[in-house]
């Protein structure tokens, strides 16, 4: 059976339960435990937080993480497909390097941001927030909050075969706009910024391709 497949039958069963308000609060808490509570924040975004943070900062700047690259390796049974096809996101799997952008958060700003970025990112607990060092763009270095994907999430998908992520890419579609639109436009953002992804670029020209060619 192909990991597409495979992929398929797990999202066909029951979706996983929302994390509870108390288990929200406890990982943000773990988060912040280090925090001193005046000092600025930084968030590296490597997927939709590029082109829609939705949330204020000081500054943002592009940057590099080590030890972690960028992968569409999250099914998306809502925002980017359905149950019965679902789609496919980001997430910051081990290994590689990837590039991004970091967000400094006011220390004023800091107990409302996260709780806005928790709300969004973590509702399943696809990911595992992380403190990562970040390379600068404009020089120097920061510690900054990635959310890391969890290999044991119910939506991972990470076995993938890139003809399979190109066909998901070209058909699936949620309440947010296609796979493929995400994917576009994460390219987009990254290029506007100066930045590349040679992979997800390539990705994005196939499905393209294949989406004309239907």
């Amino acid at each position: 059976m192909s990991a597409l497949h495979e992929g398929s039958a797990v999202n066909h069963r029951p979706p996983p339960a929302r994390w509870s308000a108390e288990q929200m609060q406890a990982s943000l808490a773990t988060a912040l435990a280090h925090w001193d509570g005046h000092s600025a924040l930084w968030v590296f975004g490597y997927g939709s937080l590029i082109w829609k943070p939705e949330f204020g900062f000081e500054a943002r700047e592009p940057a590099r993480v080590h030890g972690y690259h960028r992968r569409l390796c999250l099914r998306s049974v809502l925002y980017r497909g359905t149950q019965e096809c679902p789609g496919i996101v980001a997430g910051l799997d081990r290994g590689g390097s990837c590039v991004g952008m970091a967000y400094r958060i006011g220390a004023a700003q800091v107990p409302d941001v996260f709780r806005q970025l928790w709300e969004r990112e973590m509702f399943l607990g696809s990911y595992r927030p992380t403190w990562v060092r970040v390379r600068l763009r404009a020089g120097g270095q920061a510690e900054a909050l990635a959310f890391v994907v969890r290999r044991d999430a119910h939506n991972y998908c990470g076995g993938l075969a890139e003809d399979e992520i190109v066909e998901v890419l070209t058909r699936a579609c949620g309440t947010r706009g296609s796979s493929l639109e995400y994917l576009q436009r994460t390219v987009a953002a990254l290029r506007e910024a100066g930045l590349r992804d040679p992979h997800f670029e390539r990705l994005a020209h196939k499905a393209e391709r294949r989406a004309a060619a239907r």
